[in-house]
């Protein structure tokens, strides 16, 4: 019996503890209920390795486990060979976007905004909001990026189910 054809998402925020893990988690539990969770890899990393091998903010792990999703991964670096493993690399700002697209080596379509996914920004992505970067900010900013990425979720999936040719 053959392996069910699979797609790669990697999300990239700048030190991946709080906005990429939370897109990890989130996306992880929305492609579970949609039944899709077999044929979707979803993973995170960061532009910079300073929280490598480091769990997500405890702030954005309670944001997140309010809603019920738990954020498990580990802090690591975006590499050039993820560029390659990776079919769709979902970075939260337009620094993450310029940092993936200089380890490219030149703009590649398939590295895009989280906020080209929303959908009032679909069709659009040099209009997409960024994700904003809560650390140094209130605990509704942790709410805020929860917010950005389910609503993200199902041109998310959407895409992830065309890569798949769905």
């Amino acid at each position: 019996m053959s392996q069910p054809r699979k797609v790669s998402v990697l999300f990239v925020c700048l030190g991946n503890i709080c906005r990429s893990p939370a897109a990890e988690g989130v996306f992880r539990r929305y492609v579970e209920q949609q039944g899709v969770a077999d044929h979707i890899d979803i993973d995170s990393a960061g532009a910079i390795d300073y929280h490598r091998d480091k769990s997500a903010d405890p702030r954005m792990r309670a944001a997140a486990s309010r809603r019920g999703y738990p954020l498990t991964s580990v802090a690591r670096q975006a590499l050039p060979e993820d560029l390659d493993r990776f079919e769709l690399i979902v970075a939260m700002d337009r620094d993450n976007l310029r940092y993936l697209q200089e380890l490219a080596g030149a703009p590649q379509t398939h590295i895009r905004l989280l906020g080209s996914f929303l959908p009032e920004h679909q069709g659009h992505p040099e209009q997409a909001p960024e994700v904003p970067d809560p650390y140094y900010g209130s605990a509704q900013g942790f709410e805020n990026v929860l917010d950005m990425i389910e609503r993200a979720c199902p041109a998310l999936c959407a895409a992830c189910r065309k890569l798949l040719g769905d």
